[in-house]
C-alpha cells in the first residue's frame, strides 16, 4: 500500500514535468519502452532491485541500457528514483505514469483476447463498440488466447467483459438450472 502511494507520487511528479515541458508523448513512449525492457529482462529487474548493488552502479547500468533511447528527463527520473533508494517502485511508477497520461488524454488501454487472429474489420468493429460503451478513445492490444474456444474477453484495468463461448455456455447452464428449480 505504501509503495503504491510512493509510486503514485513519483508518477505524478513525472506527469507534472511532462505537462510543464510539453513532452507528454515523449515521456509516455520512454516509459512504455522501459516497462517493455524490464518485462523482457529478468536479469535487469534482479539487478536494479538487488540491495547489494550500489546505487552508482545501478545508475550506470540504466544509463547504458536506456540513455540512447529515451529523453534526458526520463534518465533524470530514473536517477532520482535510484538515488532515493526507491527501486522497488520504479516499474509501478512507470505504469502509473502511463495511466495518468491516458486519463489526462481521455484514453483507455484495452486488452482483447480472442480465440484466433481477427482481421482489421473485426478489430475496427470491436474498437468502435468499446469506445461507445466506455465513452473514451481506445488503445487496443489484441492477443490470441488458445484457451478460448470462441468469442473474446476484453479487459480495462480491473473490469472484464467476457463474451467468450465458455462464459456464454456457463450462463446458459445457470439459466437452465434456475429454470428447472422454478418448475419443480
Amino acid at each position: 500500500m505504501i509503495s503504491s502511494k510512493v509510486a503514485n507520487r513519483y508518477a505524478t511528479s513525472l506527469m507534472d514535468i511532462a505537462l510543464e515541458k510539453n513532452i507528454l508523448d515523449t515521456l509516455y513512449n520512454d516509459v512504455k519502452y522501459i516497462m517493455q525492457t524490464f518485462d523482457s529482462s529478468g536479469e535487469l529487474q534482479r539487478t536494479i532491485l538487488s540491495p547489494v548493488i550500489r546505487p552508482e552502479l545501478k545508475i550506470s547500468i540504466l544509463d547504458d541500457v536506456f540513455s540512447k533511447y529515451v529523453d534526458k528527463e526520463t534518465i533524470d527520473f530514473l536517477h532520482f528514483i535510484i538515488k532515493k533508494r526507491r527501486e522497488e517502485v520504479l516499474y509501478s511508477a512507470a505504469k502509473r505514469f502511463a495511466e495518468l497520461r491516458n486519463e489526462h488524454l481521455g484514453i483507455v488501454e484495452l486488452e482483447i483476447k480472442t480465440a484466433f487472429e481477427v482481421n482489421e474489420e473485426q478489430k475496427s468493429v470491436l474498437i468502435k463498440k468499446f469506445e461507445n460503451v466506455l465513452k473514451r478513445k481506445i488503445i487496443p492490444e489484441f492477443i490470441v488466447d488458445k484457451d478460448l474456444v470462441g468469442g473474446f474477453k476484453a479487459q480495462v484495468s480491473d473490469t472484464v467483459y467476457d463474451a467468450s463461448l465458455k462464459h456464454q455456455l456457463e450462463l446458459l447452464k445457470k439459466n437452465f438450472i434456475q429454470s428447472s428449480l422454478h418448475l419443480n
